[in-house]
């Protein structure tokens, strides 16, 4: 498409507050909001997104934007069981894809969304926005590409979520009913820990990993047996290591959401990032910690941008894939509904 012409997109799913993040990417690098939908238009974040954008058409039907030849791009933080679906009725119609994580919930849905990628050659991208859109994240990939702490060997990445926290789904009554659900959700492992695999791959400069062992539980919600409030994975490459903890246990008295961490263990060194918050310490977020041969630094990356946005308009006018490789996009989902399948049953879950 010409340089020129402007990028139009809609927002189609408003379920989850990522969405916030992924339209005031899109419209920092100029492209136009020309449609709001969903499929529940009560959702709290439904509410948040009309309050923001007064003067973006609402529409009941969400295929009057799924099928409008006029616009470019659509971006869903729908229900998670939905996104999959979603995307492969705006490619077959021409467009790209930006979608909340997970992207799908299923084998069958990843199947169907790299079928739809192939027949149209459309692109279909997931936000994994604790790297697209986390700066700390960004300056510790800028310091391994610059040999900083050598080859990268393994990653620990922690993932922990507070369950009573409204802020992901825009206040509200609090967590729906899909929550609980993981029919709808995916499960822990689909949903949460696709932001760790997604990081595993990037920084061990990986295309692909195996799963060597994965387990869910439910160790703190009895009354609900389908929740899953515990995860964790082992992967490895032929060159590195990764395990990931993802959870739902973060305490009242945490003044954020969950208390994200990312170590990096390099040949000469590494990283640790307290991305959200630095318990009894600095102010803020996006602490970097490194320690190499040189000595120790603390880095504050909370002025760092990123360029996963830019990059997309690039991909969308250009047809290319600089935002995430289709192929890493792809096994990000791949390892992660293949961890989930396989995991260990523990606690309260039903057998």
């Amino acid at each position: 498409m010409s340089s020129e012409k402007p990028v139009r997109f809609a927002a189609v799913g408003l379920d989850h507050a990522h969405i916030f993040g992924q339209v005031k990417g899109m419209l920092g690098q100029g492209a136009e909001l020309v449609g709001l939908s969903s499929y529940d238009p009560q959702a709290a974040v439904v509410a948040r997104m009309r309050e923001l954008y007064p003067d973006t058409p609402w529409h009941d039907d969400p295929n009057e934007l799924l099928h409008d030849p006029s616009i470019d791009l659509i971006v869903t933080a729908a229900v998670p069981d939905e996104r999959g679906p979603i995307a492969v009725e705006a490619m077959k119609h021409g467009k790209d894809v930006v979608s909340d994580k997970p992207g799908c919930i299923s084998f069958e849905q990843l199947d169907a969304v790299k079928a739809a990628v192939e027949a149209t050659g459309r692109f279909w991208s997931v936000t994994f926005s604790e790297r697209f859109e986390v700066p700390s994240v960004a300056k510790a990939g800028e310091l391994i590409r610059e040999g900083r702490i050598g080859t990268v060997v393994q990653t620990l990445g922690l993932g922990p979520h507070r369950e009573g926290d409204k802020a992901h789904v825009a206040g509200g009554a609090g967590r729906p009913e899909w929550f609980y659900d993981p029919a709808r959700y995916g499960g822990i492992i689909t949903d949460i820990a696709s932001h760790q695999f997604d990081q595993f791959l990037w920084f061990t400069n990986s295309t692909t990993a195996e799963v060597v062992s994965s387990a869910i539980g439910n160790f703190g919600h009895e009354e609900t047996p389908e929740f899953q409030d515990f995860g964790e994975v082992n992967l490895r490459t032929e060159h590195a290591q990764g395990y990931v903890r993802v959870d739902w246990f973060t305490p009242q008295g945490l003044p954020t959401w969950g208390d994200g961490r990312l170590l990096i263990l390099g040949t000469k060194g590494y990283i640790e990032l307290r991305k959200y918050v630095d318990i009894e310490g600095r102010p803020g977020t996006n602490h970097l910690f490194v320690a190499d041969e040189a000595g120790t630094e603390y880095i504050n990356c909370s002025e760092i941008t990123g360029g996963y946005y830019p990059a997309l308009m690039d991909d969308i006018r250009n047809r290319t894939h600089t935002a995430a490789p289709q192929e890493h996009t792809f096994e990000v989902m791949r390892l992660a509904l293949t961890a989930q399948a396989q995991a260990e049953r523990r606690g309260f879950l039903p057998r």
